[in-house]
């Protein structure tokens, strides 16, 4: 299955070289808070802005959006820290009136912390997940898998997963890549193939790529993620200021000086802007997208 997903990627890759689509119903938010720029957070929920949705790795909504109209929370149960609150959070949630469809399991369960991930045996999760996640399917509610690394260790830990959670309702895997874009294509496929369930990609970046690159993979992949009807919701790891981010500056939505990118231009439905990022920041880590917030969750999850 993955292999055919592969040759419709690069079928797509031959012809793909402008901007991607405008537009798209599915993608969504990646919040990172900014302490020392809070008004960015005035781009991602603007009236311009093409999101729909947004997920802060926490159970309860960012202050910052918490009366949006436009944006769907969605929770997330990021890892064990939190695993005796979730389910009363989000009922919590549920009964004062706010639209949950969906929640997300653990944050890249077989990473290390140092890397963004929440280090959680499967045996493990799979008891959380029926405590904490599973007696939301009974209220109507989506549940989304854990959302592993890109690496091999990462669809071995899901499958592991599955296993230790025979019970388990999960109706959708999000998935996480930083690399190229035929890889990312690959990727999909292989989960597809291996659970035969619909795709979020939550989290997905070229990693440390130069600036052509980078804008050429969002617009390669954008439009790839926008072709595929098993893909339902995508979010672009890239919503803060190039000088902070730890995928490389030239991924970043939003330049040192807090101006839209080119990328983050289009991916809120906009024109290129023509802002070029640049940045100080190093990545820490192969897959370490996330890393960015692991420390705003543990913080999160204080309040």
């Amino acid at each position: 299955m993955h292999s055919l997903f592969l040759i419709g990627a690069l079928a797509l890759l031959s012809i793909v070289h402008c901007q991607g689509p405008l537009t798209s119903s599915k993608r969504g938010l990646v919040y990172v808070p900014s302490a020392n720029h809070p008004q960015d957070d005035s781009f991602w929920d603007s009236p311009n802005s093409d999101l729909t949705w947004y997920y802060n790795y926490g159970s309860t909504p960012s202050p910052t959006f918490k009366d949006s109209s436009k944006l769907q929370f969605v929770p997330m149960l990021w890892g064990a820290s939190n695993d005796t609150t979730f389910l009363t959070d989000v009922q919590s949630q549920i009964k004062a009136g706010a639209n949950i469809t969906y929640v997300l399991g653990f944050n890249e369960p077989d990473g290390t912390s140092e890397t963004g991930g929440s280090n959680i045996l499967a045996e493990t999760a799979a008891q959380i997940w029926m405590n904490e996640i599973e007696p939301l399917a009974k209220q109507g509610v989506k549940l989304g898998a854990p959302a592993c690394t890109g690496a091999e260790t990462g669809r071995q830990w899901l499958q592991n997963f599955f296993t230790a959670c025979s019970n388990c309702t999960v109706d959708f895997i999000p998935v996480h890549w930083y690399g190229n874009f035929e890889g990312l294509a690959s990727h999909i496929g292989e989960y597809v193939g291996t659970f035969n369930r619909s795709i979020w990609v939550t989290e997905f970046a070229d990693s440390g790529a130069s600036l052509v690159d980078s804008q050429t993979f969002y617009n390669q992949s954008s439009s790839y993620l926008d072709s595929l009807e098993n893909v339902t919701h995508y979010s672009y790891f890239g919503a803060f200021r190039s000088d902070v981010s730890n995928v490389g500056a030239n991924a970043a939505m939003l330049t040192q000086n807090g101006k839209l990118t080119n990328i983050g231009s289009w991916y809120l439905g906009g024109e290129e802007t023509g802002n070029k990022p640049a940045g100080v920041a190093s990545r820490s880590g192969t897959f370490a997208g996330s890393v960015l917030i692991v420390g705003f969750v543990i913080f999160w999850n204080v309040l």
